[in-house]
């Protein structure tokens, strides 16, 4: 029986530098199709255990390689998420992921990685997510694309023209980095001290607060509309502020708030503005999303991909 030799310390050193240089766009891709901090992972440490037997000397292109057993296994878990979906309760937010401690997350056109817009993407089927994300946020060709998809060109330009199309309607951030940090400041300013008139002053028309909790107890199970029913919910519990501590943290390219209580963080809260105000408020109570959040600062590094190696 024929047995491949087992591969050298040379051809593990130069597997692990080729899949370190490409891993943060690998984590990108995976984590803009799958919203998930956890699921971007798996998916990221299965494509590592994937190319290490993958007899690479006969690969042409690494990036091109890992970019497609990236895109594919997102697309299957991305498949699989949305049934498990249907049975979250209440709004499902993305996971955030903290953009303070690893930049390269979104050294890449960061619109696409900022939550409003990943909840939006929702909206489209995995195929045509992965499609709009790898040309939109990355700026692959349409042929790289339609190779990584299997798909033919004509097929792949038009999975994305249609994806814009249907985000064309959706608002999307048009405020710089200090416009929006002003703006969440004021929100949680006038939320902690019940200025119902200075609330509602810096929220859009359109406003819609959603709460993530999974059935948490106490948080909104439906998104709540409207300048004065979004002022009344985040100044009405005044409990909720009371005993509080509030610390900034960076959430997908922009500034959001961790909230503590007794030393124990409970809440992520983040916002998306427009130039009429704050469009959209995301609280995040789900204890596995802020835990996934905490944890994205320390993502996994190559030591610890070649402890899994062979």
């Amino acid at each position: 029986m024929y047995l491949k030799p087992s591969p050298t310390t040379s051809d593990l050193d130069e597997a692990v530098s080729a899949f370190v240089q490409y891993r943060a766009r690998l984590f990108g891709i995976a984590y803009r199709v799958l919203g998930s901090v956890a699921e971007a992972e798996d998916v990221v440490q299965e494509v590592w255990l994937r190319w290490q037997k993958t007899d690479r000397s006969v690969v042409v292109s690494p990036v091109a390689f890992l970019s497609s057993a990236t895109t594919r296994l997102a697309i299957n878990v991305a498949q699989s998420a949305r049934v498990r979906r249907e049975t979250y309760i209440g709004p499902w937010l993305p996971e955030p992921v903290d953009t303070s401690s690893d930049p390269e997350v979104g050294a890449q056109r960061g619109e696409a990685l900022e939550l409003a817009l990943l909840l939006v993407l929702e909206k489209l089927s995995p195929t045509e997510r992965a499609a709009y994300v790898l040309r939109e946020a990355f700026d692959y060709s349409y042929p790289e694309i339609a190779g990584i998809l299997q798909l033919s060109v004509v097929n792949v330009r038009q999975i994305v023209s249609r994806s814009r199309k249907r985000l064309a309607g959706e608002p999307r951030e048009s405020v710089d980095a200090l416009e929006h940090r002003r703006l969440l400041d004021a929100f949680v300013a006038a939320a902690r001290t019940g200025d119902v008139a200075s609330l509602e002053a810096v929220l859009a028309p359109d406003i819609v607060s959603l709460s993530d909790g999974n059935g948490v107890r106490g948080v909104a199970r439906v998104p709540v509309v409207g300048r004065a029913r979004v002022a009344n919910l985040a100044t009405a519990t005044r409990r909720f502020w009371q005993g509080t501590e509030l610390r900034p943290v960076q959430a997908n390219g922009r500034t959001g708030v961790m909230i503590y209580r007794d030393g124990c963080p409970t809440t992520i809260l983040t916002v998306a503005a427009s130039k009429e105000g704050i469009r959209r408020v995301m609280w995040l109570f789900n204890p596995g999303k802020i835990a996934a959040f905490l944890d994205s600062g320390a993502r996994t590094t190559a030591p610890d991909f070649m402890s899994a190696a062979g």
